[in-house]
């Protein structure tokens, strides 16, 4: 194999980074609309969700180690096979049970699909050049990204207003769409990702998977130790219990204000895209912010500012209302990410480092799963705002959790880094 130059990696990585997007953003506008339009109550929509949470959660280390074993090759090309397997079940889904499978599947390549791409390009860069700075290209990574996820939602939704093909159900057009780019991407995996071939060795997939206990033993016994730590990690649960109202009952909320799915999968592509450049926003000029009043402070600010913005989509009776909250929420979603996990990094040191990010990622995952089906279980019970506002005071009173770490940031002689870290599982 002909080794390749850092400039090539870069530009193989962008591109894969974009075409692995795109179809997210083709998705999120209509995700949680269409198992409405087929029947699927919001109980019945919340558990379809939580089933991808726990998946992840199950498999995301061995998955992980996976990667290393067999190479980042042949992991993300299941993956991607698993994505358009799952994305055309859940296409043609018309039952509860089908759409069970679907987020099944969509799980188990989430879990593949978590890290291979970025350890591939780390791995080629600094095997193509010691010295090479990857912080450019990770950089940049995360902002074509961002950028890919606005544009598929906002390609969606005018696939939804425009709705160009009679013949073809709205809602099912931007499916069909992420479908065929899901495809291209698969494509362009095979030509693009060039990789040595490795050893396939089944005993280090073995000892993989047989590690896992261990490496969440380690993770737990680091939160006994420290009670910054401990608390941090539980604004995570608070905050993955709370991320349902916005990621999932939003576009749900909307429809029953604006008159049906398709109306509101419509208005969600340019919705959904200006709330990814909302973020975007937040997470730039948050530095601005945490310079003046420190880390864990703003942290805390942002945590209730968060919990308030979804209140109030859950409050307001307007459209313009409950849009401004929900960009209002995507700001502080994306100003908290790098806050979060700057505090974490103060916590632990290189050898525990990816063990306690990882701990904090999987605590999300079930966090929201549980979110998912009691939240809308209220809905079912209740009403789907009331649903909404009590997802919102969960997002805020973890506000105090960041206390001990406040309390150690004023105690601390040593001035801490003046930059946040960037978090790209928050993505």
């Amino acid at each position: 194999m002909r080794p390749l130059d850092p400039r090539s990696i870069r530009w193989r990585y962008l591109t894969l980074i974009g075409l692995r997007w795109l179809p997210t953003g083709c998705l999120i506008p209509v995700t949680a609309l269409v198992p409405l339009s087929r029947g699927l109550t919001l109980t019945e929509i919340g558990v379809i969700f939580a089933v991808t949470g726990i998946v992840v959660l199950i498999l995301e280390l061995p998955t992980g180690g996976l990667s290393d074993s067999l190479g980042r090759r042949p992991v993300l090309i299941a993956a991607s096979v698993l994505s358009i397997l799952s994305l055309g079940l859940f296409t043609i889904a018309d039952s509860f049970g089908l759409f069970v499978v679907a987020m099944l599947m969509q799980g188990v390549f989430r879990a593949l699909d978590s890290g291979p791409l970025e350890a591939w390009y780390v791995d080629h860069t600094l095997h193509a050049d010691p010295e090479a700075s990857i912080e450019r290209g990770l950089g940049h990574g995360n902002a074509i990204l961002g950028l890919a996820i606005a544009a598929g939602a906002l390609l969606s939704g005018g696939l939804v207003a425009l709705h160009p093909i009679p013949s073809i159900e709205p809602l099912t057009l931007p499916l069909l769409v992420a479908l065929a780019l899901g495809i291209v991407n698969l494509g362009a995996i095979v030509t693009l990702l060039s990789e040595a071939p490795r050893a396939r060795d089944p005993r280090a997939i073995v000892r993989s998977v047989r590690a896992v206990p261990r490496v969440v033993a380690e993770g737990l016994g680091l939160l006994r130790g420290s009670r910054v730590l401990l608390a941090l990690v539980a604004v995570e649960a608070f905050w993955g219990f709370s991320m349902v109202t916005f990621e999932t009952f939003f576009p749900i909320r909307l429809s029953g204000l604006v008159g049906g799915e398709d109306a509101a999968a419509a208005i969600m592509g340019p919705v959904g895209s200006a709330a990814w450049l909302a973020a975007a926003g937040g997470a730039s000029g948050v530095l601005l912010l945490s310079r003046r009043i420190g880390v864990a402070r703003s942290a805390a600010i942002l945590r209730i500012a968060q919990g308030t913005s979804i209140l109030f989509i859950g409050l307001l009776t307007g459209v313009a209302g409950i849009v401004a909250a929900y960009l209002a929420c995507y700001v502080t979603h994306g100003a908290s990410n790098p806050l979060h996990t700057t505090l974490l990094h103060r916590q632990v040191d290189n050898a525990h480092r990816t063990t306690v990010l990882s701990l904090n990622s999987m605590v999300s995952m079930p966090a929201f799963a549980l979110g998912g089906v009691l939240l809308a279980t209220l809905a079912d019970a209740t009403s789907l705002p009331f649903a909404i506002m009590v997802g919102g005071v969960v997002c805020g009173i973890a506000a105090p959790l960041y206390l001990p770490a406040w309390r150690e940031e004023r105690t601390r002689q040593v001035p801490w880094p003046a930059e946040p870290a960037v978090d790209s599982e928050g993505v």
